[in-house]
């Protein structure tokens, strides 16, 4: 997947996973961006792990993954902020 391929679909992800949690968070559309492609990564990464695909392309499985990888950061990152 090209680097253009890849922030679409961090966008997508991220907007779905701040579209499912949303709330107060600073940093605008390109902390939604990094936060999409850095989920990605680890939604692709932990579904691997457990033998449920990855999120390689633009498929409703990559995608799923990609944003359950961006919701759990998301969630990590308001954790953090909180403490």
């Amino acid at each position: 997947m090209g680097i253009l391929s890849w922030l679409l679909l961090g966008l997508i992800a991220g907007i779905l996973a701040k579209w499912l949690m949303p709330g107060d968070d600073p940093g605008g559309i390109f902390v939604t961006i990094g936060l999409g492609i850095a989920g990605s990564f680890v939604g692709g990464f932990l579904a691997s792990l457990v033998g449920l695909g990855t999120a390689g392309g633009f498929s409703v499985g990559g995608i799923l993954v990609a944003t359950a990888g961006a919701f759990l950061l998301l969630f990590l990152y308001r954790k953090m902020k909180a403490a």
